[in-house]
């Protein structure tokens, strides 16, 4: 007997593609890669200083017990979601150790898969879909993306120039505090190093604590403070314990960002509400890299105060390259943290017919140096580029005589 097909010949119409892709982050940077291909086919030598990602390892010491810690056979069983009391504990006592705070590592410390897996997940764990958050524009994309995965409607709260980016509490509306059921701040700040002092956060704390909503600080660039100037942390101020919840990452802090490491502390509620989120996601971190990190924060504890660690790295970095562009023509302020110059558009660049987007493109499409450009990061931030310190010193140099080939020779 013959088979005979009876289903209808049909191409499928249906997607396969969720509608929320295209809310959880940026496609500048997919785009920016592109660029970046196409300035190669066509000979350009690429200075990639685009994304944010060390371009050195860890310390010897702390890959030489990453790989001790590899061969044990014992720390190839799940390594549990929490972390290892051992990993929890060393958090803890850094914390104490760096900003005078105390933690209780096994209520108020989670271990994560970088501070980028809390900051992906935590909205879905504490809020309901059609919740509020409060977050700046410009910011790093996952703070928005996030809030997508989870329904949650973003307010965005503006970072602009002429109050120095740092945001006015006092703008948000009492009906958005009274809707809201957190607000997320990142001092120092990807893309813009803003910088906040005890007082701001002691009237964050305020403010939260009026209108029952947490406060989530995204601190990954704690030790990359310039010019005497050492990251605070909001757990520093009074009360905040029982309101805040604060990220601390390994990447950018011990050169460790392919590890995959970091933690959140704080209230205990949020803390756990997270770890509770994340065990049905995931087993954890492996053991060997929280066996690492470990030993990267005794490091740091142990060392003197002059020893700044990757603070000074950057640092200089950012003295060259500030130097370099301001000698080919393009003055750009020297944050005081981070691995980032958030720059606005050179003079000539500022019409509003073009954009930071056709800047960053046309500049490497001409000189084969990689910038993203501040829309990437919110509305607020177009006519600005961000600028990667991710190279060493030759590099940048190099790559601002290129710019300055550029600003100087091309006509918007």
């Amino acid at each position: 007997m013959e088979w005979v097909d009876t289903m209808p010949n049909q191409t499928s119409k249906r997607s396969w593609r969720a509608d929320k892709l295209s809310q959880i982050g940026s496609s500048i940077f997919a785009e920016v890669s592109e660029w970046k291909q196409e300035a190669a086919q066509a000979g350009r030598h690429i200075i990639d200083l685009s994304i944010g990602s060390p371009d050195r390892g860890p310390s010897d010491d702390i890959r030489e017990i990453l790989s001790q810690e590899a061969l044990k056979e014992d720390n190839y069983t799940y390594p549990g979601t929490r972390g290892t009391m051992e990993f929890r504990e060393q958090s803890a006592a850094w914390m104490k150790h760096r900003f005078g705070v105390n933690v209780d590592p096994d209520t108020e410390i989670l271990a994560l898969m970088g501070s980028q897996d809390g900051l992906s997940h935590l909205a879905q764990a504490i809020c309901n879909p059609g919740d509020l958050a409060i977050v700046p524009n410009p910011g790093y994309p996952i703070y928005a993306g996030a809030l997508a995965i989870a329904g949650v409607t973003p307010w965005y709260l503006p970072l602009r120039e002429e109050r120095g980016f740092v945001p006015d509490l006092d703008s948000i509306p009492e009906e958005i505090w009274a809707k809201a059921t957190f607000i997320l701040l990142n001092f120092p700040g990807n893309p813009i190093a803003v910088q906040a002092d005890l007082a701001f956060f002691e009237k964050l704390v305020g403010l939260a604590k009026k209108w029952d909503v947490l406060i989530v600080h995204d601190l990954a660039y704690s030790e990359m403070g310039f010019d005497g100037y050492r990251p605070i942390s909001v757990l520093q101020a009074p009360g905040a314990i029982d309101i805040a919840v604060e990220f601390h990452s390994f990447s950018k802090s011990f050169n460790m960002a392919g590890c995959r490491i970091g933690f959140l502390a704080g209230h205990e509620e949020a803390v756990g509400a997270l770890r509770e989120y994340k065990s049905n996601i995931d087993f954890g971190v492996f053991k060997p890299v929280q066996t690492a990190a470990v030993h990267a924060l005794r490091q740091a504890m142990a060392a003197s105060r002059e020893d700044r660690g990757v603070a000074s790295l950057y640092e200089q970095r950012r003295d060259v390259l500030a130097a370099a562009l301001a000698e080919a023509g393009w003055d750009v302020p020297k944050p005081k943290a981070t691995m980032f110059l958030w720059a606005r558009l050179p003079e000539a660049f500022r019409e509003e017919a073009w954009s930071s987007r056709w800047f960053a493109r046309e500049l490497l499409l001409n000189t084969g140096v990689a910038v993203i450009p501040g829309d990437a990061f919110g509305s607020e931030g177009e006519g600005y580029v961000r600028i990667a310190l991710v190279q060493e010193e030759e590099a940048l140099r190099e790559a601002a005589v290129r710019i300055g080939k550029f600003i100087g020779g091309v006509s918007p």
